[in-house]
């Protein structure tokens, strides 16, 4: 009898929530790099718990259509800087690391949902970059099909820590802006959230071919 393979598993990164004291150090952009970047710079204005939240709801909804899911925070706290986050997906060989976040702006009118991806970079993503794109355009048109919010769309990024340390399909979902009045009060009730995570999961779904 052949054993069944096991179930993709998904890295679910819900952003920020490290102490300052913590978030203020600094380490490497990508390996080998000498630019460096603070860890962690805190987020929007209530982002931390909000992507807890759809994070909690997305890993619910994963597991209960037969993924195997991993966190890299669960509670309100995590010491994890960026590349350790990295980290902590790639020896998991994840199928995917998502990256769960909400944005802020200076402009309370600024709205919707994009998706980040990791711009290519030899040495660092060009085993993942092509991988990534197609995960992001999975994820996006999905989170944006469940929600209703305004499609900004994909964002190529050089200066992600998270990315760069990356060796598995990674991508960052900016689920709506927490400094804009209406977005920020639907990104905070559990009803909005669940319309994110099931995004999420569809996009998901579609990208490792189980949607």
């Amino acid at each position: 009898m052949f054993a069944q393979p096991a179930a993709p598993l998904i890295c679910l990164d819900p952003g920020h929530g490290t102490p300052p004291a913590i978030g203020r150090q600094t380490e490497p952009i990508g390996p080998g790099s000498s630019v460096m970047k603070i860890k962690d710079g805190g987020g929007a204005p209530g982002e931390a718990p909000v992507a807890l939240a759809i994070a909690m709801k997305t890993r619910a909804l994963l597991q209960r259509d037969g993924f195997r899911v991993a966190m890299t925070r669960t509670g309100p706290t995590t010491t994890l800087g960026n590349v350790a986050r990295a980290h902590f997906c790639n020896v998991r060989h994840a199928a995917l690391m998502l990256r769960i976040h909400a944005d802020g702006s200076a402009s309370p009118s600024s709205h919707g949902v994009k998706t980040l991806y990791p711009a290519f970079h030899r040495g660092w993503t060009d085993d993942i970059y092509a991988a990534s794109l197609r995960a992001a355009t999975s994820v996006q048109r999905a989170v944006v099909r469940s929600t209703g919010a305004s499609d900004i769309g994909l964002i190529r990024r050089a200066d992600l820590t998270g990315f760069n340390w990356a060796d598995v399909p990674v991508i960052l979902v900016e689920t709506g802006f927490m400094t804009n009045p209406r977005e920020g009060r639907l990104l905070r009730t559990g009803a909005y959230q669940l319309k994110v995570a099931r995004g999420l999961v569809a996009g998901t779904k579609a990208f490792v071919g189980r949607g």
